[in-house]
């Protein structure tokens, strides 16, 4: 969680000082679609429903496409395919050695987030909208960070989880210029990971906070 709000201090920081700086943006037609690529880090991690408190935040990455799509002045759809890797991760020392050991959880996605967005100006915008996410990956990792020694990986286990994930997310982004821009995210996770819960216990479900750059063609 400390990662997440000083990601978020971070972003908003480097939002404002963009709104001081001059740009040169194009002037482009309501009609205009862009195409573009993106990438980034994420900050992800599992929430529990009974303690609404993260379990422990993984880095990961994300990565793909995008395509803007003008509807009305100011307002855009923005679809994107992005690979992206979700899970969480969470330390602790063994008993006899005091080593430091992680133990990660990898859950990986080839998500279509849908976002509608709306321009302040004409390169600042905020956005929301819902992402579908499909699982392609689910692995364990347990490794020594004493001696940044592995010490297990688990098979793929994907098919003991739910394939479909839903999320809300929630963002903004600055173009420095006519191509490349700076964007940040959080999505936070509406279905459970697990596929078949016991009734009673806690739904977990995802949540990260990604930052990135995006370019149009």
């Amino acid at each position: 969680m400390k990662k997440l709000i000083l990601g978020l201090a971070i972003t908003a920081g480097s939002l404002a000082f963009a709104q001081t700086t001059t740009t040169t943006t194009r002037s482009a037609s309501s009609s205009d679609v862009r195409f573009g690529i993106k990438g980034g880090m994420n900050v992800s991690s599992l929430s529990d429903d009974g303690s609404l408190e993260d379990q422990g935040s993984k880095i990961g990455f994300n990565a793909g496409v995008f395509a803007t799509i003008p509807v009305a002045e100011s307002f855009s759809i923005q679809p994107e395919v992005i690979y992206t890797q979700y899970g969480d991760k969470y330390d602790y020392r063994a008993p006899i050695s005091n080593d430091r050991i992680s133990y990660a959880r990898h859950l990986d996605y080839v998500a279509i987030p849908l976002m509608f967005q709306y321009n302040f100006i004409p390169n600042l915008y905020v956005e929301a909208g819902p992402e579908f996410g499909f699982l392609v990956s689910a692995k364990n990792k347990l490794k020594n960070e004493s001696n940044n020694d592995p010490l297990n990986t688990t098979g793929d286990y994907k098919d003991q989880l739910n394939t479909f994930n839903l999320g809300i997310g929630l963002g903004a982004g600055y173009y420095f210029t006519d191509n490349i821009g700076i964007t940040a995210r959080y999505t936070a996770g509406v279905t459970d990971v697990a596929k078949d819960r016991p009734n009673g216990s806690d739904a977990v479900r995802n949540n990260n906070f990604a930052v990135g750059l995006a370019f149009k063609f």
